[in-house]
């Protein structure tokens, strides 16, 4: 017996649970960075601590997409809350640079045990047409969370009469109470499937699909690189627009502010997702929005004030939050099944690389070359992803009806092309040669049919008494 259909309350829960996590994270990040400051560190130092936080889910994240693909996904999610606090108390703590770095790391593995959880849950539990929907509404959550979070920082981060450690250490500890409180959305998220249901489910997840197939498949590395991009783009903004600030006289509470409208207009571009998708089509729309995000990083390297960097902020955050929805979707819907949370925990893969390599080399060029010199180096990551976009990378795996020709004459299958019975019997039936075989058609009588694919093979069918089914052709 299938269990009903399940109404939408879960989702609610989840992006609650979602939006206090990643409220957390959001302002645990800059207070880490403006601590790593306090301690003398400087833009070198702060991108490689920025880096590390992504270091420890680099190596974790498909070991868990493995674990979830076999089993249940909400359990990642307690255990990704208790992380994240307990590398917000420490890094609070911490009196030293590699401390910090340390336990920035414990914090980036708890927030990506809690994001694979979670889009495995919204990806096995919404239907096919409903996914763009709910990776939108699910993202919303992290959005609120990225709105909230840097004001509170910045709210409570002071840098005056040299309060900076003091205070950045008092946001680290609000950040995991804030963290902790998000277990109290956490009930009823996941639903347990009914015996006859759950086994398709249990023998596609039994079949370990090679992480090469999954990559090679078209649409997830593309999905990967332009999600990479978008949270690189927000990853450096977050880290890097506290440095900004520094240098042009902008204080703790208006780079959390900055950072609060850019999110807003991520929520604003989320809630629209859908009536875009209806207008543009999802491959225009990825490559519009990361074409004009490229554009509004560059923008932000100019030495503009404070009233013209929330502009362009607030443009590039409805530009980066078409990414990363449309992303999951993509990914989710070109996988093989029974690989679905391994495919996400690729994604996330490929994003905590980009978390590692994007503020290690924001470092090295701030370094070198100023602080605005990292946003221009997202602009460039931003057009080549809005290029992959419109000119997805991978192969293609086979799906549906082959539109080469048959036998080499030329022209496509059809109906025509399928002969009589060898029993004497008429094909009948609108049915298409695909992958092979027919598809469709049925022989009158329960009798054997016959057909060339697409590859120029013989291949026999039995009818509809089972007796005898023969292919010639590659399976």
């Amino acid at each position: 017996m299938e269990s009903p259909k399940p109404g939408r309350g879960w989702l609610l829960r989840l992006v609650i649970a979602f939006s206090f996590t990643q409220g957390a994270v959001s302002m645990a990040r800059p207070a880490v960075s403006y601590r790593a400051l306090a301690l003398g560190a400087d833009a070198r130092a702060v991108g490689v601590i920025a880096g590390v936080y992504a270091l420890l889910p680099l190596f974790a994240a498909v070991p868990l997409g493995r674990r979830t693909d076999h089993g249940r996904c909400a359990p990642l999610l307690p255990v990704g809350v208790a992380l994240i606090a307990t590398g917000c108390v420490f890094s609070g703590t911490a009196g030293s640079l590699p401390a910090m770095a340390a336990w920035s790391g414990v914090m980036g593995l708890g927030h990506l045990s809690f994001v694979i959880g979670a889009q495995s849950i919204v990806a096995r539990q919404s239907a096919p047409d409903e996914q763009d929907r709910n990776f939108g509404h699910f993202t919303i959550g992290a959005s609120l969370g990225q709105l909230i979070g840097p004001v509170a920082a910045g709210l409570v981060v002071s840098e005056q009469d040299g309060a900076m450690g003091r205070t950045s250490a008092a946001a680290l500890f609000v950040a995991a109470a804030l963290a902790a409180f998000s277990v109290s959305s956490l009930w009823r998220i996941e639903r347990r499937p009914s015996g006859a249901a759950a086994t398709p489910a249990a023998k596609a997840a039994t079949r370990k699909v090679p992480v090469r197939s999954i990559l090679t498949t078209r649409g997830v590395a593309a999905g990967m690189v332009i999600s990479l991009a978008v949270l690189s783009a927000t990853d450096i903004l977050t880290a890097y627009l506290p440095v900004v600030g520094e240098q042009r006289g902008i204080s703790p509470t208006v780079v959390g502010g900055l950072l609060s409208l850019r999110a807003a207009a991520t929520v604003a571009c989320r809630l629209a997702i859908t009536p875009m998708i209806r207008l543009m089509g999802r491959t225009v729309l990825m490559a519009v929005s990361c074409l004009g995000a490229a554009l509004l990083c560059a923008g932000i390297a100019l030495p503009v004030p404070a009233w013209v960097l929330g502009v362009l902020l607030a443009g590039l955050g409805f530009c980066l939050g078409v990414g990363q929805p449309l992303s999951m979707t993509t990914v989710v819907q070109a996988a093989p099944e029974g690989a679905r949370s391994t495919a996400l925990a690729l994604r996330l893969t490929g994003n905590r690389l980009g978390q590692v390599a994007a503020p290690a080399s924001a470092g090295v060029l701030a370094g070198l070359a100023g602080t605005a010199a990292p946003f221009v180096m997202l602009g460039g990551l931003l057009l080549v992803s809005a290029a992959i976009a419109v000119r997805p990378v991978g192969r293609r795996l086979p799906q549906g009806p082959p539109q080469g020709p048959p036998e080499g004459r030329g022209r496509p299958a059809t109906a025509a092309d399928v002969p009589a019975s060898r029993t004497g019997g008429t094909a009948r039936g609108g049915g298409a040669v695909a992958g092979g075989a027919v598809a469709g058609g049925a022989g009158t009588g329960g009798t054997e049919t016959e057909a060339t694919g697409a590859d120029g093979t013989t291949v026999d069918r039995t009818g509809a008494d089972g007796t005898k089914a023969d292919r010639s052709g590659p399976a």
